[in-house]
């Protein structure tokens, strides 16, 4: 049934054409955009995955009389919406390389007569000259380009085939266009609508937010960390699912490893290196729940419409944020909570800056590539990527080689081919009705082996057409070597092009007399890409490392001006609200004081050892255990204030402690040289050690652990968390405070760098000496132990002096401090509460910065300070002022 356009807009009668798809009512957005295009208004559709996209131009396809023309970029999803469309009765069919050539002809003179009222097709198909003639002669009621952001170069998918749609809409009369994708930020979709010459286009943004789906992020310091977060994700969370990595390789030993980890679910491994049978049976098994994960690398996915999808997993991060929130997007789509996980390294952040350095590979190297090529004396040119760089010794991956192949195929140098089992190409590049006419009357078998293969051909111009020298023989009347050697004669015609039959791919060379200045390659326009790829990288790593709404962030890159949080992701504290969870029912267990200062102690000490050096997680573990190893003493850290004050846990309980605070991101990991990050506080994690915020996070440590060391008392081994000195803040002060007269000048302090260590994670120093003023530096000496300094002995006029405690080395204003020594059989003895606030004080800590480190109020610290004096330390009145 067909309706008026001026009613569409303002009755339900456009509702009637939802009953032919089987559904009752619109999703958030459709009726809108829908009432648009029937409007004839140009438009640009920003709708999640799952929201309803084809919808928008197949409800007015059967709305209205006309063809519906939709670019789509996979020749699987083509086909799968054409079965559906099918199956419930609508006139839909598809035209690309799949079909044979009769078939294509068919269904371009059915399309011509208006048989059709969708018609799919790759956008590949729009540089065919006879089909876009054949479109001239249809009447095109709607241009509808799905995964519009391939158009953008801003965009996480650039295809350059895309990038011709604008021209082919001026030449098909600019019909009315749809442009949809779920992926754009506000640079890509001014992009999309200049490129297609959009007029005052309708701006549609459905929201980009997934409300059912729980983002999180758990951050793991190794390959083994990595995987046993993988496999307890999967043990909690039952369901089909993805899981993506960055490489074929990774891919494959998940696979492996999952195996031999005695998963209790099928798996199955996918990539663009399979068969096209090999990925068919992949499809279908897992979309069938004969398979129930796919591991796969980002090869897989589009155009799978598996609504039942209850997670997707990143084992590496993706290189932007859009190709993370397209991939993770497809979880959830039948609207049920699921899940959505990355698992974080910094690391991987190597393997993406290695795609992109590899994608724009530098003008020597393509210039090599290219005298290469064009020097070779086969056509075509049957050498894979591996061996061309192995020949010419190149210093880039064979990634990069393909990368230069690439921009010699877009500047019109060479052309890129697969076999088509056993067939030769043959491509026509002229508007000649025939190329006869072109050939020398004596020239009897060319003419006759070109006869044929334009009859054989049709009016197919532009592209490559697979055929058999036999089939072509026989048509003929000629043997197989007369007809090879004519090929070979008609390669002459600058308008003929013939290829060989080949295995694998092969380089078929359009070019090989012009010299490489002259081919045109705007390298200053590819390094632009390249930046912008590593700006998009940049904004992926800030998503992995934010504290704040995962979500927000997400929608925030979008420009989508959705007010709110999720409330649902990690940092929204919505990790046991999902309903996935297989202990979903056990409430997080809520931090004990004791436990906060236990994490104030180890957030103090990664503070205190910056002081000393770059020190990575393990050096830290030991120095709060109170190790007594070489690392330990050479680099000073027994000194600080913090050594041994969880000397009451083992090494591998206070490493799950800093693991912890590395995945709430108190703690960061900075990889100051390759596979060895070292530790650092964030700058939340600088508020909660100081105390000028609560520690507001569920800390993600054993339960058992907790509590005991909530039962062990606030401090594990009786001591308590030092005050936290004023160097250790981010910003230094512009003049610093003159010294106390009794102060003397402190030696500096060396930072080493060692050429090994005993794990991965160890010291990664700046070979400087710092001293106490912040921008002096020096050369180091040669690593050498720094001899201890001495300790002042108490006197008999006085009650007890304490040496300038080491916590406080860094402080460039220090007050002397007295106190008595108090040793218990040699052992460190529990001290009072009111001798920590003594020893902020005495710190040089005003009464404010004191009540913030301390938790205390000014009347609680006033009477501590009484007490210390009590006890014989001593108290300057003007500390309590």
């Amino acid at each position: 049934m067909e309706v008026a356009d001026s009613n569409l807009e303002t009755t339900d009668q456009l509702a009637i054409h939802l009953a032919p798809f089987g559904l009752r009512a619109f999703r958030p957005g459709q009726r809108d955009v829908i009432s648009a295009v029937l409007a004839r208004q140009d438009c640009l559709c920003i709708m999640p995955t799952g929201g309803g996209k084809s919808l928008c131009y197949q409800l007015p396809a059967i709305a209205r009389t006309g063809l519906t023309l939709v670019v789509s970029p996979l020749i699987a999803l083509m086909k799968d919406q054409v079965d559906a469309l099918q199956s419930l009765g609508i006139s839909a069919t598809f035209i690309n390389s799949s079909l044979t050539l009769p078939e294509q002809r068919d269904r371009m003179d059915r399309m011509a007569a208006g048989e059709y009222r969708l018609v799919y097709i790759a956008p590949e198909r729009l540089r065919n000259s006879l089909f876009v003639e054949k479109l001239r002669s249809t009447k095109i009621d709607l241009l509808a380009v799905d995964e519009a952001h391939c158009i953008s170069e801003w965009g996480h998918d650039f295809r350059p085939d895309y990038a011709r749609l604008g021209l082919l809409r001026q030449r098909i009369g600019s019909p009315p266009t749809i442009a949809l994708t779920a992926t754009a930020t506000p640079i890509v979709r001014g992009d999309v609508v200049q490129q297609l010459n959009l007029q005052d286009p309708q701006v549609f943004i459905t929201g980009f937010a997934r409300t059912n789906l729980h983002f999180e992020v758990t951050t793991a310091h190794s390959q083994a960390d990595k995987f046993q977060e993988l496999m307890e994700f999967l043990a909690a969370t039952p369901g089909s699912g993805i899981i993506y990595a960055a490489t074929r390789k990774r891919c494959g030993e998940l696979v492996e490893m999952l195996g031999d980890a005695g998963l209790k679910r099928k798996v199955a491994f996918y990539h663009a290196g399979l068969q096209p049978e090999e990925r068919r049976s992949v499809q279908e098994a897992f979309m069938a729940d004969r398979v129930n994960i796919i591991v796969a690398t980002n090869a897989f996915g589009m155009g799978i419409d598996k609504r039942d999808l209850r997670f997707v997993v990143h084992y590496n991060i993706p290189g932007s944020l859009e190709a993370y929130y397209q991939e993770a997007g497809r979880a959830g789509r039948d609207g049920e909570r699921s899940r959505c996980l990355l698992l974080y390294s910094y690391a991987d952040r190597k393997i993406q800056e290695f795609f992109i350095d590899s994608s724009y590979p530098p003008p020597e190297i393509v210039e090599e590539v290219y005298d290469y090529l064009r020097e070779q004396n086969s056509d075509p040119i049957e050498q894979t990527l591996q061996e061309i760089k192995e020949t010419l010794n190149l210093p880039i991956s064979s990634e990069g080689v393909s990368a230069c192949e690439k921009l010699l195929e877009q500047c019109g140098a060479l052309e890129r081919l697969d076999s088509r089992q056993n067939q030769g190409a043959v491509r026509i590049d002229s508007d000649l009705p025939s190329l006869v006419d072109l050939l020398s009357r004596d020239a009897k078998n060319p003419r006759k082996v070109l006869q044929v293969i334009e009859r054989f051909m049709g009016d197919v111009r532009g592209e490559r057409v697979f055929m058999r020298a036999e089939s072509v023989a026989k048509a003929a009347e000629l043997d197989v070597s007369a007809v090879n050697r004519a090929l070979k004669e008609l390669n002459k015609l600058q308008a003929f092009s013939y290829v060989p039959p080949f295995r694998g791919r092969a380089i078929h060379m359009l070019e090989r007399d012009k010299p490489f200045r002259e081919l045109g390659i705007d390298f200053a326009e590819l390094d632009r890409r390249k930046r912008a790829e590593y700006e998009k990288l940049d904004r992926m790593i800030d998503y992995a490392e934010t504290r704040h709404c995962r979500q927000r962030a997400v929608l925030d890159y979008f420009g989508d001006p959705s007010p709110g949080n999720c409330g649902l992701c990690d940092n929204c504290h919505g990790v046991k609200s999902v309903g996935l969870l297989a202990n979903s029912t056990e409430k997080p267990m809520a931090l004990h004081p004791h436990v906060v200062e236990a994490v104030r102690i180890v957030l103090s000490g990664a503070a205190r050892m910056n002081g000393r050096g770059r020190f990575g997680k393990g050096m830290l573990v030991r120095m709060l255990c109170g190790s007594t190893s070489k690392e330990i003493k050479q680099f000073g850290l027994a000194k600080l204030s913090t050594f041994g004050l969880l000397e009451g846990l083992k090494q591998p309980e206070v490493t799950a402690i800093v693991d912890g605070l590395l995945k709430i991101r108190l703690l960061k990991q900075t990889e100051l040289e390759r596979n060895r990050p070292t530790i650092e506080l964030s700058d939340e994690g600088d508020a909660v050690m100081r105390g000028q915020v609560p520690l507001q996070h569920t800390l993600p440590v054993e339960r058992e652990l907790l509590q005991r060391i909530a039962a062990a008392g606030p401090f594990v081994t009786g001591s308590a968390p030092a005050p936290v000195p004023p160097a250790a803040q981010k910003a230094p002060p512009a003049t610093p405070p003159k010294m106390p007269p009794t102060s003397k000048p402190r030696e500096p302090v060396p930072s080493y760098s060692p050429e090994s260590a005993d794990d991965g994670y160890e010291p990664c120093f700046e070979e400087i000496f710092r001293t106490d003023e912040p921008e002096t530096m020096v050369k180091p000496p040669a690593i050498q132990q720094p001899a201890p300094r001495p300790t002042p002995v108490p006197t008999a006029s006085t009650p007890g002096v304490l040496r300038k405690p080491d916590l406080f080395d860094s402080v460039p204003a220090q007050r002397e401090s007295t106190a008595p020594v108090k040793q218990t059989n040699g052992q460190k003895a529990a001290q009072p509460e009111h001798y920590w606030t003594w020893r902020v004080l005495a710190a040089g800590f005003t009464l404010a910065e004191a009540a913030q480190i301390r938790g205390l109020t000014i009347a609680q610290l006033r009477q501590h300070a009484k007490l210390a004096a009590q006890d014989g330390y001593q108290v300057e009145l003007d500390w309590l002022e």
